[in-house]
């Protein structure tokens, strides 16, 4: 009896842990129309290549061509390029905010860079990937 006990407590554990898991999620969803949601993570993706080619240029001591390429794909001045407009319609204020910092960061990140001292670029640099990582947990859309 003992035994049966046991496996029927492990199988039904093995049953609802699914339900666990997909509950286990603590970020806001947020639903967005699938063409945004599509747009907004083509973006995040981009935001993603685009710290890799800073950093690879820091690497290299290009901090002009990383300044550069922070203000133009993540700074301010990427905004429209991003729809950030449109998009912004769609997200709690806290997530919207998140984002706001995150391209107010790249730019502060880009004058930084283009003062041409590594380690204070660096730290521009955290603080614009500080402000991904509190976004990505806190809310997600998938």
């Amino acid at each position: 009896m003992k035994n049966i006990t046991k496996l029927l407590t492990y199988l039904l554990f093995i049953l609802i842990s699914p339900f666990l898991a997909a509950n286990e999620d603590p970020r806001q969803f947020v639903e967005l129309p699938e063409m945004m949601q599509k747009h907004m993570m083509a973006n995040m993706r981009d935001h993603l290549k685009t710290i890799n080619e800073i950093l690879f240029n820091l690497s290299n001591n290009q901090m002009d061509k990383a300044a550069n390429i922070a203000e133009q794909r993540i700074g301010m001045s990427s905004l429209g390029k991003h729809g950030a407009s449109h998009m912004g319609k769609f997200m709690p204020k806290g997530m919207r905010k998140a984002g706001t910092n995150m391209h107010k960061a790249a730019s502060r990140f880009s004058l930084k860079a283009e003062e041409g001292d590594l380690l204070p670029a660096y730290k521009a640099l955290a603080e614009v990937t500080s402000t991904c990582v509190a976004c990505h947990s806190s809310y997600r859309i998938k």
